[in-house]
């Protein structure tokens, strides 16, 4: 038998289960070594660009237009939002050389988008050479979210980001608060101490270090914007997906994988947040059998406190029930 070769979604796709049970945990690793999974790899780079790269900057600007608060930054951070720009430009040149260059001379600096056919000169720190803010700037740049982290007072505050494909959560809400509060719904971390522990370790992050770790979730018609402003558009979603014909669930229910990249900047002492969605459908997942067996088996020991906060208690039902009559998973 020939064995069929994966299209390029499924083969750079960052499957997130290790084992066949998930636990909230910190499960972070140092960034830009390849990860290796059952049909490929992915990670190489902390800025990623793939096929749909035209596409989701596309969609970040309609998001955008219509929700201008998708993008927060408080005064202070004015500092941080420069240093973010410039490292991430410096990031792509790095990983694309081919696609996208970028020239200093003194605080003189001159970008190229080659995908794109940008050209930009520009003063470091001086607002007025950018078109919009720096952070802003940067959006249309690159797929990742992007929150920058400020550390002062023993703490990591949210003080600043562009987020406009949320996975059930709120940049306008969250601005401000500490990494505490913003995990504070978060069920189980607090009794284990898993999200204390997460921030003394970014706290302790070096300038220059780089770590990344994995999230994940279930999105019903490959929605990435699910962030809490929207939910009158994708919530309803996830129930109509258990009343369709079951057959539909494989293409309609998307395994969705956030790589979350933890950077520490120099100048300002920030912490760099990117997060990078990435969302496969069921049909996919199961052109892998590893990768549908394991799927199956995190989603039926998945607890119930875990599975809604997560929001899979309605469609994680169809998922099982798809895997199990679609994929040939075993019970």
């Amino acid at each position: 038998m020939t064995a069929v070769a994966l299209p390029a979604r499924v083969v750079r796709f960052p499957f997130p289960f290790p084992h066949e049970t998930y636990r909230y945990s910190t499960n972070v690793e140092p960034a830009g070594a390849r990860a290796v999974t059952a049909a490929g790899s992915w990670g190489d780079h902390p800025v990623d660009i793939d096929e749909y790269y035209r596409d989701e900057l596309a969609e970040r600007e309609r998001i955008l237009a219509a929700d201008p608060s998708r993008f927060q930054a408080l005064p202070h951070m004015d500092v941080a939002q420069w240093e973010a720009m410039t490292t991430v430009m410096r990031m792509l040149v790095d990983a694309y050389p081919d696609r996208f260059t970028l020239d200093r001379d003194g605080e003189q600096w001159r970008w190229r988008n080659h995908e794109l056919g940008w050209d930009q000169s520009f003063a470091y720190s001086r607002a007025d050479t950018l078109p919009d803010p720096p952070l802003r700037c940067l959006g249309r740049q690159i797929q990742e979210d992007v929150v920058l982290l400020d550390q002062r007072e023993g703490a990591l505050w949210g003080d600043a980001g562009l987020v406009t494909f949320a996975a059930d959560w709120s940049l306008r809400f969250d601005v401000g608060m500490s990494f505490l509060q913003i995990h504070g719904p978060v069920p189980r971390v607090h009794e284990e101490g898993v999200i204390p522990r997460a921030q003394q370790f970014l706290m302790g992050l070096q300038p220059g270090q780089r770590y990344r770790r994995t999230n994940w979730t279930l999105t019903v018609d490959r929605r990435r914007d699910t962030a809490t402003e929207t939910y009158p558009d994708w919530g309803p979603d996830r129930r109509l997906l258990g009343e369709g014909p079951e057959a539909e669930v494989g293409d309609r229910l998307h395994l969705r994988v956030e790589v979350q990249h933890l950077i520490r900047l120099g100048a300002s002492g920030a912490i760099l947040f990117l997060i990078r969605t990435h969302l496969l459908p069921l049909v996919d997942v199961a052109l892998v059998p590893e990768w549908a067996q394991r799927l199956h088996d995190v989603l039926v020991e998945l607890p119930e406190d875990m599975a809604d906060y997560k929001g899979v208690t309605r469609t994680r039902g169809p998922g099982i029930d798809w895997l199990r009559e679609y994929a040939g998973v075993s019970v």
